[in-house]
This record gives C-alpha cells, sequence and structure tokens, in this order.
C-alpha cells in the first residue's frame, strides 16, 4: 500500500502532527485492511487513501478532501464516532449495491477530546464472516426460542372456566371476577387451602386489559426470608459478595404491564411489607446495590388462607398495606359450601389443558 502523502497535516489546533502520523498508529493493521479513510472533528475528509478510492470507484479527476464524509460515502457513521467519541469496531456498510466490513475508531488528542476519526475497509465482501453470521444467526434462533418460551411460561395457564362448580356461591364468584377484572386495582382473594385462589388470579389476569402482559407468581412461604428483598426487587452487579456480574431482575419488573401475584401474603415479614408498601406507593423500584430507579406499571392480585384483619389487629401485618392491597377483595367459599358444584382444584383444571393439547 501506498504511504500517505506527509504534506497533509491537520489544522496546528487538532495536536495530530500529521496524517502519516494517525495512520501510522495502525500500521500494524496496513496489510490487513483494504482501504483507509480520516475525517476532522466536523467529519470533513481529510484524507483517503488510494486503495479507499478504487473501492468507491472514485473518478481519478474527483478530489474528496474537505468534503462531509456522507457526502462521498452515504452511509458512513464516522459523524457518530467522532459526536460520541466511541469506536464501532465491526460494521457491513452499504455503498451503492455492495457491502464493505468496516472498522471505525475516533482519533483524540492529549486530553482525551476527539479530534476526528479513522475508518478501515476490512473487506470488500461480506462472505469472510460468514463463520461469523452463520453463529450469531444460530444464537439468535437460540435466544427467540428461549425468549418465546419464556412468554408463555409467564402467561396465565388457566382461565374462569377452569373453575368447575355450578352451585349459585360458585356462579356468583365467577360473576364477580369478571366485574373484578375490569378494573385494575389491586385484588385480595380469601380462602381456605385448596379453594382455587390462584386458579381465580389467572382468571382475572387473562380477562383484564393486562391479559397480553407477563403474569408472574410469587409463592412467599416457599421463599427465605433473606432472599424476599432480591426476589422482588432484584440485583445490581456486584450487589453483594458471591452476586453475579450480570443484573438480576426481580418479579416486580418481571411483571411490569402485567399482574404480579403474591400467595400467601399473611406470610410476608414486616421488613419486606415496609419496601412492599413504598413500591405500591411510588410505582418504582430500586434493586439491591444500585442507586438507579425504574418506574413499573404492575397490577398486584394477592392470595391468602389467613385472616389478615386479625393480622392487622395484632400488628404483625402492616394496615397500610392490607388496605392498598385490599381495594377489591373476592372471598372463595370453601368446597363445603359449594352444594351442587365440584372441587375446583388445579388438578382438574391441568387434566382439561392437557386434554386440550396445551
Amino acid at each position: 500500500m501506498a504511504r500517505p502523502p506527509t504534506t497533509e497535516r491537520w489544522p496546528a489546533s487538532n495536536g495530530l502532527a500529521s496524517i502519516e502520523e494517525a495512520v501510522g498508529a495502525f500500521s500494524l493493521l496496513r496489510d490487513f485492511f483494504e482501504g483507509a479513510i480520516i475525517v476532522d472533528a466536523d467529519t470533513h475528509i481529510t484524507w483517503m487513501d488510494a486503495r479507499y478510492r478504487e473501492l468507491l470507484k472514485l473518478n481519478s479527476s474527483f478530489d474528496p478532501i474537505g468534503l462531509p464524509v456522507e457526502d462521498v460515502i452515504p452511509h458512513s457513521l464516522l459523524r457518530r464516532v467522532v459526536e460520541t467519541g466511541r469506536p464501532i469496531l465491526l460494521d457491513i456498510m452499504n455503498f451503492n449495491e455492495r457491502q464493505f466490513v468496516v472498522c471505525r475508531i475516533p482519533l483524540k488528542d492529549a486530553s482525551g477530546a476527539v479530534e476526528g476519526a479513522i475508518g478501515f475497509v476490512f473487506y470488500d465482501n461480506v462472505d469472510y464472516l460468514a463463520p461469523i453470521l452463520d453463529k450469531f444467526e444460530t444464537l439468535h434462533k437460540q435466544l427467540t426460542r428461549a425468549q418465546a418460551a419464556l412468554t408463555r411460561e409467564r402467561q396465565t395457564k388457566y382461565s374462569l372456566s377452569s373453575f368447575v362448580g355450578q352451585s349459585e356461591a360458585v356462579r356468583e364468584l365467577k360473576a364477580m371476577v369478571r366485574r373484578f377484572a375490569l378494573r385494575d386495582g389491586a385484588a385480595l382473594i380469601l380462602g381456605e387451602t385448596g379453594t382455587g385462589k390462584e386458579l381465580l388470579a389467572h382468571a382475572i389476569h387473562q380477562q383484564s386489559d393486562r391479559a397480553d402482559g407477563p403474569f408472574v407468581a410469587v409463592n412467599i412461604a416457599a421463599v427465605p426470608e433473606a432472599l424476599l428483598e432480591a426476589e422482588f426487587f432484584g440485583v445490581a452487579p456486584g450487589a453483594y459478595t458471591g452476586a453475579d456480574k450480570k443484573p438480576r431482575k426481580g418479579k416486580f419488573e418481571l411483571a411490569h404491564g402485567g399482574t404480579l401475584f403474591l400467595d400467601e401474603i399473611g406470610d410476608m415479614p414486616p421488613a419486606i411489607q415496609a419496601k412492599f408498601l413504598r413500591v405500591l406507593q411510588e410505582g418504582e423500584v430500586e434493586a439491591l446495590g444500585s442507586n438507579t430507579v425504574k418506574k413499573i406499571d404492575v397490577r398486584i392480585i394477592a392470595a391468602t388462607s389467613q385472616d389478615l384483619e386479625a393480622k392487622v389487629a395484632d400488628k404483625s401485618f402492616r394496615a397500610d398495606l392490607y388496605y392498598r392491597i385490599a381495594v377489591l377483595t373476592v372471598h372463595v367459599p370453601p368446597l363445603r359450601d359449594r352444594r351442587g358444584g365440584h372441587r375446583p382444584d388445579l388438578r382438574s383444571a391441568a387434566r382439561a389443558d392437557h386434554a386440550r393439547g396445551r
């Protein structure tokens, strides 16, 4: 490759002595790129090597020096590199009907101020990237399948028709659930163990305006108290010794735009109750170890077999939290009071779903 002329110099104020100095900084790459271009802080072309001119099929009489880079290379992103100061290390750039594999790097002075950018064409044919593109396509397909599976898991599994029974009590209950589904307030489902509280939570979500959003369920009694805060609010990278280096979303964030179902809410520890109440009041969460507050839009549906009013009276459950989650209250009648009905347990609903091929 012909060495660039040393007579082409940057303005003295830029601190970069010459075009030769800029390209010389990348001398190890000279045998690997097919062309190079340099722009100044205004993204005007200050130098272009002969091979790049040939790739672009520029007329020998055409002088690109001093022109905005987009006037010569319409799809160039050198302006973005200059404006952000961040490199674009690998990209595919279209030029007419051709595609170039390019790299763009900002040029900075001793103080770190961006003076311009340099761009390289590594290949004039994207076929060289076929192995990388094939691997990316495979990973993308795997990610798409995983996201689809996760979405299915976060959708409701049961509908109101899954709640079996024909008694008057069951009919009144279903009518109430349909009315409450059309409202967006928090709902509290009260009833004995095995009466179908979670099934009704699924049904409320499915018939609400949030049906297309996620349905995230948490059994508070099944989560160790020490992990509840992380479970609900998430964890920032390195929040504590042994924490993952990647952020972990909490259940509130996962349920954004949908419904968060809290089973056995009567078992929620007092310390978590206070933080939980604040999320409901402010509509925002802050992950453990993070200073960033995120807005969330979640409908709360809670369920318990305990007497929450008694727990409020003995101060083991916060009264203000109780009134926040009991905007709409559903009392599920016990099985013994459902004359003429059938046991609406989850096993029968699961069998019905299996018969439908779900």
